[in-house]
């Protein structure tokens, strides 16, 4: 089965970024940057020290991210599902993905019986946290 790994595209500041990530998510991060890679010398000094290919992995979870975006002038609205393993560590995420960003809706009861909430971090990236009830607890 196929599988969807998001792809952020960040202006400059992605190592910044994915470090953050690490910091909320966890896990082992690969940052590629345009000097330590084989097109360095097709490119400006400028962006010497900007992330070609970055990769941060924490159990399934796979972020992958890049300075080297375009902008296209259309509307890029993409949010990031976070599915938790349980109300606690939605929360403990939601808490340090929330540093910085604006909450949007608060973590918290869902009227379909899970903990839900959304937010938008300080690098502009949407993010819908979830954890499912526990059945028969």
């Amino acid at each position: 089965m196929p599988q969807l790994q998001p792809y952020l595209g960040f202006n400059g500041n992605c190592q910044e970024a994915m470090t953050f990530y690490q910091v909320c998510l966890g896990g082992s991060l690969d940052l590629m940057t345009v000097a330590a890679s084989p097109v360095a010398a097709q490119l400006p000094p400028e962006m010497q020290n900007h992330v070609l290919h970055g990769r941060l992995v924490s159990g399934d979870l796979t972020l992958l991210a890049s300075d080297m975006t375009q902008d296209t002038g259309r509307t890029q609205s993409v949010s990031l599902m976070l599915q938790c393993d349980s109300a606690e560590q939605a929360h403990a995420t939601f808490e340090k993905l929330a540093e910085g960003g604006t909450v949007t809706q608060p973590l918290g009861p869902s009227f379909w019986g899970s903990t839900f909430g959304h937010l938008t971090d300080q690098y502009g990236i949407h993010w819908l946290l979830n954890a499912e009830a526990v059945q028969g607890g």
